[in-house]
């Protein structure tokens, strides 16, 4: 016996429908006690996301644009939720109350926050459970960063006074404030980690509309097997790469306490999904776990005779993008070069003026650029009992004639990022997936 927490995305709470599926998914476990859940999600293709609307409606009102209609919309959502579900609901003073913190001109963080909200209460109706707001458990700082383990101990004492209940994701509050905070979009698989890390719950089941993780994606792969068992690590390399249904920053908070995370489908609650935890379980058949990657980088190649013996090369290299705001992935180096892999995003207006810091402060002898740039990563904690994994991806892709612009493993052994043309992006994940999968 123990206590698991649960979160459910938001195409699983997009209507009636399927909140009595997840009705049936809480019932089937008793050890399932508290539920964190999303604003309702697309019912079909073509519809809105709650959250989406939200957005837009605290537009127009910053805007000074009637809102009326869009927030006649949004009410329509719940209140079909409510009498799908033969809820008595008084949907009128929840909304009366926001159109009234609206006109008294609320945050749009408090706006966009009434999508988890109202779903929350309406669920912890609907189950019978308590409902517990996240806005003074959930604490950020002045600056919006997460207070990690302030929020732990004050999930951890509000956890103690039920035997059940329902959390609102996505959203906290500033510390010692009553303002909200969000996270990043989709935070409430965060908000779901933090919960099970104050729980000390034995498992974290993350519901949503695929059965776990897939070793690549099914849009580049035909039919890619699923990954039964992943560990933590593994999840971020891959993640990272965009191949992940979960949250990358939700993780951490259950990697501290050691909380295996079960990715769970709640539209085939037979499947048993992905289970990520801290040793990733049983060696599969595959010395990877997985294949993803990502499009658009740029490599800026620096060269300089006897960079090697130049002391504070590297510092000043990376200082000059540090003041220009910009993030990197990869640092390839050799004795008389350095390279900076960086997503294409990041330089938008940004390269001219990095390309002449780089030039007045470094004084290299040749500075290459070259974009249109994808980057694969070939994933798997048993790689490193392997002997020619490097030297697999290098033969299969040159089989197939593609160019590998970049080639760097992890010091961990546990992933090897490969650098290719954009152009040859989808041929060589297909090309690698067969190599190593079938």
């Amino acid at each position: 016996m123990g206590v698991k927490v649960i979160k459910f995305g938001g195409s699983s709470v997009a209507d009636a429908d399927q909140l009595r599926k997840i009705r049936s998914i809480v019932e089937a476990d008793t050890d399932r006690r508290y539920i964190v859940v999303s604003a309702p999600g697309k019912r079909h293709k073509g519809d809105n996301k709650v959250t989406d609307m939200l957005i837009m409606l605290n537009a127009q009102a910053e805007g000074n644009i009637p809102y009326d209609q869009l927030f006649g919309t949004v009410k329509a959502r719940y209140t079909a939720i409510a009498e799908g579900l033969g809820l008595k609901t008084d949907l009128d003073a929840w909304f009366d109350e926001i159109a009234e913190n609206i006109e008294k001109g609320c945050s749009e963080a408090y706006i966009v926050s009434r999508g988890e909200y109202l779903s929350a209460r309406l669920i912890a109706e609907y189950l019978n459970y308590d409902f517990v707001d996240t806005k003074n458990l959930v604490l950020f700082d002045s600056r919006g960063r997460l207070m990690v383990e302030e929020t732990n101990e004050a999930l951890k004492e509000e956890i103690s006074k039920h035997e059940h209940a329902v959390f609102p994701g996505f959203y906290g509050g500033y510390a010692g404030t009553d303002e909200i905070c969000l996270l990043s979009r989709g935070g409430s698989d965060v908000t779901g980690s933090l919960v099970a890390r104050a729980a000390d719950a034995s498992m974290y089941e993350n519901w949503t509309d695929v059965s776990g993780m897939l070793m690549a994606d099914p849009g580049i792969v035909s039919k890619p097997l699923p990954i039964k068992y992943i560990s933590y690590v593994e999840l971020r390399e891959l993640s990272y790469m965009g191949a992940s249904v979960l949250h990358e920053d939700a993780v951490f908070p259950a990697r501290m306490a050691g909380i295996p995370i079960n990715i769970r489908n709640t539209n085939a609650p037979e499947d048993p999904g992905t289970v990520i935890s801290r040793e990733g379980g049983e060696d599969g058949e595959f010395i990877i776990s997985g294949i993803a990657g990502k499009p658009d980088f740029t490599v800026i190649s620096i060269y300089k005779n006897m960079m090697n013996k130049e002391i504070g090369f590297v510092r000043r290299a990376l200082a000059i993008i540090e003041d220009q705001r910009i993030n990197f992935d990869h640092i390839p180096t050799g004795i008389d070069s350095l390279s900076m892999v960086i997503e294409s995003k990041e330089l938008e207006d940004k390269l001219d003026d990095v390309l002449d810091s780089f030039r007045h402060q470094l004084r290299p002898d040749e500075i290459i650029v070259e974009d249109k740039i994808a980057l694969i990563a070939v994933v798997g904690r048993r790689m490193h009992k392997s002997i020619g994994v490097s030297a697999r991806i290098c033969t299969a892709l040159a089989d197939k004639g593609i160019n590998i612009k970049m080639l760097n493993q992890g010091t961990n052994e546990i992933n090897v990022i490969v650098g290719v043309d954009v152009c040859d992006f989808e041929e060589a994940v297909r090309v690698l997936y067969k190599e190593f999968v079938r």
